[in-house]
């Protein structure tokens, strides 16, 4: 193939939101084009070196862990877009081809799992190619599959959500659609043996609508999502109540979604999950990040949801050297760091839409608000009014908009605004309303704590 060949392959996908970039499919942004990459397994240590002098030999060195966990590499050019492609597709890395599927991080590692999710995931993209269903679907539509473990995807939202559960000492499924663990609808309990099945069939149907599985669900009810798992064989509450109900286990008891911090091993060792400061790095912090795993025993890595990467096999001995090579780095080594509750999108100038350099702002925007963003709060810098790094509400928005920044309580960059500002009085006031917002919760805690 010539090289024009190669760069008419690899084409840009147009700017239009809901796209999803993927290696053959780079996505045009403020500073070039954009590639996502979906792991599907660990990433061995000296693949993931590799890939980190890719993203600074082709593109502009900057490497992002999503809200998903996929990869993305920024700043590639028509030229070298498709020579990225042909070099990551060479290091052999495993990862997703279509429509996401998504497991728990650590999947095939966890002594608690229910069943092993990343084999049942590897099935179902298998029964998707034979369908021919990724062209056909929403370019958004995604599959999550709990199989159990420490690590679970309650916070991540999909079309599809499979959670595995123990009924009598025996793994059932739990389905449900259109949202996250709390707002997700639910289609009931198959069994196992189906669950490949059910799902495709649920796919289908999506696919059929090329829409996403909320809006199919408001515009017509969960009928025609029934009517595809007519053939199942559902587990029979009643038959479970005669054997003794109580025999049922959720995967969810004892699971967090709280990549970082130390997560044990079937073999032993440890997984060691460490977070990026706003969702980035420089490829080559990544690559000294990967040097530090090698020296801490570990084999590879592997993405996380919220924007983490957890080391796979990391010696007891070796975790506090580990934590504080990552630390010295610029990454994330504590949960309640103040910078996991700030979330922000690549903003301007990277981003063509946005109005505010959301990323570059971050850090001041987390100093300020520190003191009250370990009570749960949740702050979302948005460049614009899409809200593409965080669709759902936070504590406060801010959202960048032509002139002044509107600010948004309890909301996402979509809603209304209680107020806007110039942008470098945006950080005062939005520790002032962090403040407030935190006085009152300790208040009501302190009346029931009372009453």
């Amino acid at each position: 193939m010539s090289a024009q060949a190669k760069i008419d392959h690899v084409r840009p996908a147009p700017p239009r939101r809901g796209i999803c970039p993927g290696l053959s499919r780079p996505l045009p942004t403020g500073d070039g084009l954009l590639v996502r990459i979906l792991p599907i397994a660990t990433i061995a240590l000296d693949g993931f070196a590799a890939l980190c002098a890719l993203a600074r030999h082709h593109g502009n060195g900057i490497v992002e862990i999503t809200a998903r966990g996929s990869i993305q590499v920024r700043g590639l050019s028509a030229h070298s877009a498709p020579r990225f492609a042909d070099a990551v597709a060479a290091l052999g890395t495993a990862a997703a081809d279509g429509i996401p599927i998504l497991c728990n991080p650590l999947a095939g590692l966890d002594v608690a799992e229910i069943f092993d999710g990343a084999e049942f995931a590897a099935g179902l993209r298998g029964a998707v190619a034979r369908l021919s269903l990724a062209e056909r679907l929403d370019p958004k539509v995604s599959v999550v599959i709990d199989g159990g473990g420490r690590l679970n995807l309650a916070g991540v939202p999909a079309d599809i959500r499979v959670r595995a559960q123990l009924r009598n000492a025996r793994p059932v499924l739990r389905l449900a659609g259109g949202g996250d663990d709390a707002n997700a609808f639910d289609l009931g309990m198959i069994t196992l043996d189906d669950g490949l099945e059910a799902i495709s069939r649920l796919l289908v149907v999506l696919a059929q609508r090329g829409t996403r599985a909320r809006d199919i669900a408001a515009a017509e009810g969960l009928g025609c999502f029934e009517e595809a798992l007519a053939f199942a064989r559902r587990e029979s509450l009643a038959q479970s109540g005669r054997d003794g109900a109580a025999s049922e286990t959720c995967s969810t008891r004892g699971q967090c979604s709280e990549a970082i911090g130390l997560h044990e091993l079937r073999d032993g060792s440890l997984a060691c999950g460490i977070g990026l400061a706003f969702g980035h790095a420089e490829a080559g912090a990544l690559e000294k990040l990967a040097d530090a795993a090698v020296s801490a025993g570990a084999y590879g890595l592997r993405t996380a949801p919220n924007r983490s990467l957890l080391a796979i096999g990391v010696a007891r001995e070796n975790v506090e050297s580990f934590l504080a090579t990552a630390a010295q780095l610029g990454f994330v080594n504590r949960a309640d760091d103040p910078r996991r509750h700030v979330i922000a999108c690549a903003g301007a100038p990277l981003c063509t839409s946005a109005y505010i350099a959301a990323r570059a702002l971050a850090p001041r925007f987390a100093e300020a608000a520190a003191p009250y963003l370990s009570n749960g709060l949740m702050l979302h810098i948005s460049g614009c009014g899409k809200g593409c790094a965080h669709p759902g509400a936070a504590s406060l928005t801010v959202v960048g908009t032509h002139g002044h920044c509107a600010v948004v309580a309890n909301g996402s960059a979509r809603d209304a605004a209680f107020t806007t500002a110039p942008l470098d009085e945006l950080p005062a006031i939005v520790a002032a309303q962090l403040r407030e917002r935190h006085r009152s919760d300790r208040s009501a805690g302190e009346e029931v704590s009372h009453g």
